[in-house]
């Protein structure tokens, strides 16, 4: 039973290849997406792996009883008082800002109400859905954009006042939508000084269709060779195209806890889910706030700054189970 809960924040500040192997179209390498949005996501086992690896390397080994708590046992023998399931449960990475090149400001943070109605419902593992503001009573349509009411990607205040791309959007201030970027500039995002402040003025709301059709063709894509060290030239079969989630794009994955399975002494009592989630928080703070996720780490790609929410106990009379 899940008895502590956190969220985590992931801001990718290179581009991040989280790959499915290959692809059926002109992208050999895609990245990893939802089935029925085609959001781009991140499995929660990619997530949890380097975790592990971090947490173990500053617990000082995997074999170490805070690690064996979190993550399990490794399955080094078939003895099956060895073979117990670690507490940390970790979720999916979900977007919920996603870069496009604007005309003015550079870039504008895009999403959807159907992407913030999610977040939203996601924070009632955490105990913060009260604290999120409300979002706009109307959806826009295709071709309409939600902006910060101090916006700095709008180009005018009349029609088609937003370029993301090559396409023009009607523009309208919303107060609600500010009230949003203050929020995840203050909760969510791992940065702040100019990159709170770059949140709140380029916040942009889109429909939903026209911010799926941004996530699913306004990623990064990077053609990739091999070469023949003797003649210097491409190896046969050695040219492929990998697709990347951009820099300046901001996930989030809900972080779970159980109380520990199997105490490590016999007679002593289980560890509580929140001490545990508490204590996989700390160790991961010690190590500082960043992360390589994904594939391509020799060539500095996935490299990303994380933010934790608090970890708070999770009973059954107040949100039940995740």
């Amino acid at each position: 039973m899940i008895t502590a809960t956190s969220m985590m924040y992931i801001y990718t500040e290179t581009p991040l290849h989280a790959g499915v192997g290959s692809g059926l179209s002109s992208v050999e390498l895609p990245i990893q997406r939802e089935r029925h949005t085609q959001y781009p996501m991140i499995q929660g086992s990619s997530i949890k792996g380097k975790l592990r690896a971090l947490i173990a390397m500053q617990a000082g080994g995997k074999s170490d009883r805070r690690v064996e708590a979190l993550f399990g046992h490794e399955r080094e023998t078939q003895e099956t008082d060895r073979l117990y399931a670690g507490a940390l449960i970790v979720g999916d990475a979900r977007i919920l800002l996603f870069p496009v090149r604007s005309l003015r400001g550079v870039f504008a943070y895009t999403t959807s109400l159907d992407v913030l109605e999610r977040f939203r419902k996601d924070l009632t593992h955490i105990h913060q859905e009260q604290t999120f503001p409300q979002l706009p009573p109307e959806r826009p349509t295709n071709g309409q954009a939600l902006v910060t009411e101090d916006s700095e990607v709008i180009t005018s205040e009349e029609k088609s006042g937003l370029l993301l791309e090559e396409f023009s959007f009607e523009v309208s201030k919303n107060q609600q939508v500010t009230s949003v970027a203050h929020w995840l500039a203050e909760h969510a995002l791992p940065l702040d000084g100019y990159w709170a402040g770059k949140l709140r003025s380029s916040l942009v709301v889109l429909s939903d269709d026209d911010f799926r059709d941004f996530a699913l063709y306004s990623t990064e894509l990077i053609t990739r060779i091999a070469l023949n060290q003797s003649t210097k030239t491409v190896e046969e079969g050695a040219l492929w195209t990998e697709e990347h989630l951009p820099a300046d794009t901001l996930l989030y994955a809900p972080i779970y806890a159980t109380n520990e399975r199997r105490p490590s002494e016999p007679g002593q009592q289980p560890r509580h889910g929140l001490e545990l989630l508490q204590e996989a928080q700390t160790l991961s703070q010690q190590a500082g706030p960043y992360l390589q996720l994904g594939g391509d780490e020799t060539v500095g790609r996935g490299f990303v700054k994380v933010r934790w929410s608090p970890a708070v106990p999770l009973t059954s009379t107040t949100t039940g189970k995740p």
